[in-house]
């Protein structure tokens, strides 16, 4: 069993899937990583799942349905879960300074995108033009992560380590910071070399320029 088999089949294990839905699954997800949504046909995942392209369509009634059917268990087992528990253990935790918070948001998000690359792709690839991707991104993982960064932001501020602007403008301008490093590294340009040690560092350091409060 690939790995792509072992994650969708804890992703859909307390649904009743057939070995068939499985393979479609599967077959979808690559598909819709390496060419995106749009640019994949019902047929190509038929080929690539060894089922006939009927069969897709006794289990989904169109490729939207197929999309929302991969993407909906993500968000609710898989994405949502992780940045919760993490954002709580790091809550609990309270790191004292707010580079090691930066560090640790490093370490945690690269171990979760390399374990789940091809669903990541496609959460960025269609979410900006998927009205139904950005509500569920909304409902389990956006709203929850704002409300712990919230926390976060007024503890480094009361630290005296975080300018003084809204949290939610700080969890703008971090996330971004991040989430572009990542996207530019696993699915813009995944073939260059990077020195991870030194672009972390660079990240983390344009990071604490723009927030921090610099040395008293």
């Amino acid at each position: 069993m690939s790995d792509q088999e072992k994650m969708t089949e804890e992703l859909f294990n307390d649904e009743e899937l057939t070995d068939k839905q499985k393979k479609i699954l599967v077959a979808a997800i690559e598909s819709f990583s390496e060419k995106g949504y749009a640019a994949t046909s019902t047929n190509e995942i038929a080929r690539k799942a060894g089922v006939a392209e009927g069969t897709i369509f006794r289990h989904y009634k169109t490729k939207k349905d197929l999309l929302l059917n991969i993407v909906a268990p993500v968000m609710a087992k898989l994405v949502a879960p992780f940045v919760i528990r993490d954002f709580d253990k790091i809550l609990n935790k309270r790191f004292d300074d707010f580079e090691d918070f930066l560090r640790a948001m490093f370490e945690n998000r690269r171990e979760f995108i390399e374990k789940n690359s091809q669903i990541i792709r496609i959460l960025v690839q269609e979410i900006p033009f998927q009205p139904e991707l950005r509500e569920q991104f909304k409902e389990h993982v956006a709203a929850k992560l704002y409300e712990r960064f919230e926390k976060l932001a007024k503890y480094y501020q009361e630290k005296g380590q975080i300018i003084d602007i809204p949290p939610k403008s700080a969890l703008r301008m971090v996330g971004s910071s991040i989430i572009g490093y990542f996207i530019a590294k696993y699915l813009i340009i995944p073939e260059s070399e990077w020195d991870d040690e030194a672009e972390t560092e660079r990240t983390i350091q344009f990071i604490l320029n723009g927030l921090g409060t610099g040395p008293k």
